[in-house]
C-alpha cells in the first residue's frame, strides 16, 4: 500500500497573520492606506536599505512599503493627534485608512480624535458620513511563558509604566467604536480583515507578547471572523474561564492544569469587547454554572467587572457560585522584571480561584 504524502500545515505568527491580512486587503482595494510612526521603517532612509528594517512595534507592516509605495504606506511625524485626525478625514472622504498607534498608552495624545471625531461623526451627520478606518494598537505587559521577545523594551517586557498598559476598556466605553482583541494568529487575520471591510471605526488591540509567540494555523486565502462574536476555545462542564487577548492563553493553561485535578473547564475567548457577545457568556454559564473572568487591565471599571456585572444582572439564576474576576494589580506597570512578571494574571491564580469555586 502506498502512503499518501501529507501536506504540512501552514503556520504563521500573530504578526505575520496581521501582515498577510493587510497585504491581501490592500491588493484587493486600492483605497486602503496605512499611516503611523515607523511603519515603513522610515521611508526617508530607503536609500540606505533600511526601509523594511522596522515595520512597527509588532513588525506587522514589514514589506508593505516595498510593494505599495509611499503614496499608500505613509510614515508620519511623532504627532498622534495629527495622524489620527488625518486618518479620520481620509476615511470621511472615501479612503479606508489603517492607522497604527505605536502603543495604547499613547491614546492620551489623540483621544479627542478617536472619541469625538471617529466614533461620533456617523451619528452626528445622520448616517450620511461613513468613517471606515481601522486603528491598530499594541498593548500589554510582559508575556511570561508566551513572550519569546527576550524582554526587549517596547516589544515584550521592560517597557515600564508608560508603554505597557492595557486600556481597552477606555476604548470599549465609547459608543460608535467597535473594539476587538484577537488572541491567536488565526483570529488576528480574520478579525483584521473584518475590521478593514467594516464601514465604521474599528480598534484592533494586539498584545505585544503575542507578536512572535502566538503561532498557529492560518489559511492562505482571505477570510473573515464576525465582529461582536466570542468563540469557545475549549469545551467544559464544571466552570467557565473567560479570557481576553493573551489572557485566553492563560485560561487555556489553567484549564490544562485543572483537567489533571478532575475539573473540566470551558474557555471562552471573548474576541470582541464592543460589541460584547453577552449571549455567548450566558450560554457558557448555563452549561458550567460558574465563571471566572481573566483580564489584563487594572480592576476599576475594567472589562472583567463589566462582564461580571452583566452576568449578575442577566444570568444570576444559573450561577452556583459568585462570579470572580482576576485582573492586573491596581498600580502602574512596574519596570523591574521580577515585579512585571507577577503583575498580570497568571495560570496559578486562575486555578486557585477555580478550586475555590468548584469546592476542591
Amino acid at each position: 500500500m502506498t502512503m499518501k504524502k501529507q501536506t504540512p500545515v501552514r503556520e504563521l505568527t500573530f504578526s505575520q497573520a496581521v501582515n498577510e491580512a493587510i497585504r491581501q486587503e490592500m491588493r484587493r482595494d486600492p483605497t486602503i492606506i496605512i499611516l503611523g510612526e515607523d511603519i515603513a521603517g522610515a521611508a526617508g532612509r530607503a536609500h540606505l536599505g533600511l526601509a523594511e528594517a522596522w515595520g512597527g512595534p509588532l513588525r506587522a507592516t514589514r514589506g508593505l512599503f516595498s510593494e505599495f509605495g509611499p503614496e499608500r504606506v505613509l510614515d508620519t511625524p511623532i504627532s498622534e493627534m495629527a495622524f489620527m485626525g488625518a486618518a479620520v478625514g481620509a476615511a470621511m472622504t472615501g479612503l479606508r485608512p489603517i492607522v497604527e498607534l505605536m502603543f495604547v498608552d499613547l491614546i492620551g495624545c489623540c483621544y479627542d480624535q478617536i472619541m469625538n471625531q471617529a466614533a461620533k461623526m456617523h451619528y452626528m451627520m445622520g448616517g450620511q458620513i461613513q468613517v471606515p478606518m481601522v486603528i491598530r494598537i499594541p498593548y500589554g505587559t510582559h508575556g511570561g511563558p508566551y513572550d519569546t521577545s527576550g524582554g526587549r523594551p517596547g516589544y515584550g517586557g521592560g517597557a515600564a509604566a508608560q508603554h505597557s498598559q492595557t486600556l481597552y476598556s477606555v476604548l470599549a466605553h465609547i459608543p460608535g467604536l467597535k473594539v476587538v482583541v484577537p488572541s491567536s494568529a488565526y483570529s488576528a487575520k480574520g478579525l483584521t480583515i473584518s475590521a478593514i471591510r467594516d464601514n465604521g471605526p474599528v480598534v484592533v488591540m494586539e498584545h505585544k507578547a503575542l507578536g512572535s509567540a502566538a503561532k498557529g494555523y492560518v489559511p492562505e486565502d482571505p477570510y473573515t471572523l464576525p465582529l461582536g462574536r466570542a468563540a469557545v476555545a475549549r469545551c467544559g462542564k464544571d466552570i467557565t474561564l473567560c479570557g481576553i487577548g493573551r489572557m485566553t492563553l492563560v485560561c487555556l493553561e489553567a484549564a490544562d492544569k485543572l483537567a489533571g485535578e478532575g475539573i473540566d473547564a470551558e474557555v471562552l475567548d471573548v474576541l470582541s469587547l464592543a460589541p460584547l457577545d453577552e449571549s455567548a457568556v450566558l450560554e457558557s454559564i448555563k452549561r458550567t454554572r460558574r465563571l471566572i473572568v481573566v483580564d489584563e487591565d487594572t480592576p476599576t471599571a475594567s472589562m472583567a467587572r463589566d462582564i461580571a456585572a452583566r452576568v449578575a444582572d442577566k444570568g444570576f439564576d444559573w450561577l452556583d457560585a459568585p462570579v470572580k474576576t482576576i485582573t492586573s494589580a491596581n498600580t502602574p506597570v512596574p519596570f523591574a522584571s521580577v515585579l512585571e512578571a507577577n503583575y498580570a494574571p497568571r495560570a496559578d491564580q486562575v486555578t486557585a480561584v477555580a478550586y475555590e469555586l468548584v469546592g476542591k
